[in-house]
Formats: structure tokens, C-alpha cells, sequence
């Protein structure tokens, strides 16, 4: 019986192209989504909209010592753990050239969720695959305290 389950699940889940998924959309402002009117939900969403309008869309690393702390913790296995190593790892590996911060977020963004000292960026993204191109979604959460980022988490997997 736990076979015959088993086959018909598979079976099932096989039946649902993924192009039936409702597609993941940026919001019209984003700018608003890093507000609260819980005045620390709101610093912690305003370091996070620094990091990702001004290292991340802008790329002004040199600016990161506003919001990362020194001995940041990076979960993503292709980072290393420390500011300086995120840094290099956008100047010199990735070879990213700063540009204009614009006044607005100009990335695309869907959600933003902070609870205590976390804060989650939901980005939507869209992935190539063989046969068809779909909607899913990206995130980032940092870890905030006193005023800058002291640990990160993504997604991301092993480029090797």
C-alpha cells in the first residue's frame, strides 16, 4: 500500500507543469517595504536597505563599514566569513564597478520581513531551465546589531 501511495504521489507532483505557479512579483516601493513603526524593526530594516541600495544595486563597497560589522558571519558557501572578505569578494573576484546610489531602490523587491534582530529580503528571480523559463524566489537575511549586519544567509549553493 505505502508503494502504491508512494508511485501515486510521484505520479501527481510529475502532473503540474511549473508553469501553473503564480510567478513571484516586485512590489511598485520597494522603498516602503524597509519601514516600520516599531522604531528598532525600523533601524534594522534601514541598515538592510543601505546594503542592498548601496553595496549591492550600487556597488560602493567602500562604504561597507557603515553596515557590516567587521567580523560578519557569512552562511554562503561561496563567501568567507569578515567584512574584508566580502568586500574582496565583490571588488576583486566578482569585479563589480560602482555606479550612481540612486535617491530609490531601484531592484527589484517582494517582500521584506523583520522580526527582532532579522531581516529577510525577498527578491524575485526568474531561472532558465532546459525547457522553459519560470518565476521563483531569491532571499537574504541578516542578522543586525548595533546598527550593522554581524551575519548573513542566502540560498546560494556551492559554485565549484
Amino acid at each position: 500500500m505505502r508503494r502504491l501511495l508512494a508511485v501515486l504521489l510521484i505520479s501527481l507532483v510529475g502532473a503540474f507543469p511549473t508553469a501553473s505557479q503564480e510567478a513571484v512579483t516586485a512590489k511598485a516601493n520597494a522603498d516602503a517595504l524597509f519601514t516600520s513603526p516599531d522604531p528598532k524593526l525600523h533601524a534594522n530594516k534601514q541598515v538592510v536597505y543601505h546594503i542592498v541600495k548601496d553595496l549591492l544595486e550600487a556597488n560602493h563597497w567602500e562604504l561597507a563599514d557603515r553596515y557590516i560589522a567587521g567580523d560578519y558571519i557569512q552562511h554562503n558557501p561561496n563567501a568567507r566569513n569578515g567584512r574584508e572578505a566580502v568586500v574582496k569578494l565583490f571588488t576583486e573576484v566578482l569585479k563589480v564597478q560602482p555606479k550612481p546610489i540612486l535617491e530609490k531602490l531601484n531592484l527589484p523587491v517582494s517582500e521584506v520581513i523583520a522580526e527582532g534582530d532579522l531581516v529577510t529580503v525577498i527578491y524575485p528571480r526568474e531561472i532558465k531551465g532546459p525547457n522553459k523559463t519560470y518565476s521563483t524566489a531569491w532571499f537574504d537575511t541578516w542578522r543586525i546589531a548595533d546598527g550593522k549586519a554581524i551575519e548573513h544567509w542566502d540560498p546560494a549553493i556551492l559554485n565549484d
